[in-house]
């Protein structure tokens, strides 16, 4: 059984393009001076179209996590660490810390963005625990084509 890949609408395009690139970028509603995540047509609190894509630091805090030990699928590996991030420009992001013991993860560790090869043709964001030594060093998780 391969992961399923994600096929993204033309609302999300932007998402993933900028992922390929190594950039994390965000929608950013202006009448409402905020960032959100994630893409949609119109921002959820003031019902706006105006959205732009921005940059943002790819910053977190892990908010919440939990350990899977027994893989959905012969297609992920176990164990993994799936995380609720608190990315710094607002949103909070479902995402998956690498190259971190699962026993040196805390709620409110700092992270930062990463990203991975899902697929040939899509990256996703996934986050490094910052200030905590990881085992395998920089960028050598298995699917991980990261910047450091």
């Amino acid at each position: 059984m391969s992961r399923p890949i994600p096929r993204p609408s033309p609302t999300e395009q932007p998402f993933y393009e900028a992922c390929a690139r190594g950039e994390l970028k965000l929608q950013y509603c202006k009448p409402c001076t905020r960032f959100l995540f994630y893409p949609r047509t119109h921002c959820d609190r003031c019902h706006s179209p105006q959205l732009d894509w921005e940059q943002v630091s790819g910053k977190g805090t892990i908010a919440s996590y939990t350990v899977v030990r027994r893989a959905v699928s012969e297609a992920f590996t176990a164990p993994y660490i799936i995380a609720l991030i608190d990315l710094a420009e607002g949103p909070r992001m479902m995402s998956q810390v690498i190259n971190a013991e699962p026993d040196a993860l805390a709620v409110g560790h700092t992270v930062s963005v990463d990203f991975a090869a899902w697929s040939d043709e899509i990256k996703l964001p996934v986050f490094r625990l910052q200030g905590v030594p990881s085992e395998a060093g920089p960028s050598h998780h298995a699917d991980s084509e990261g910047k450091t």
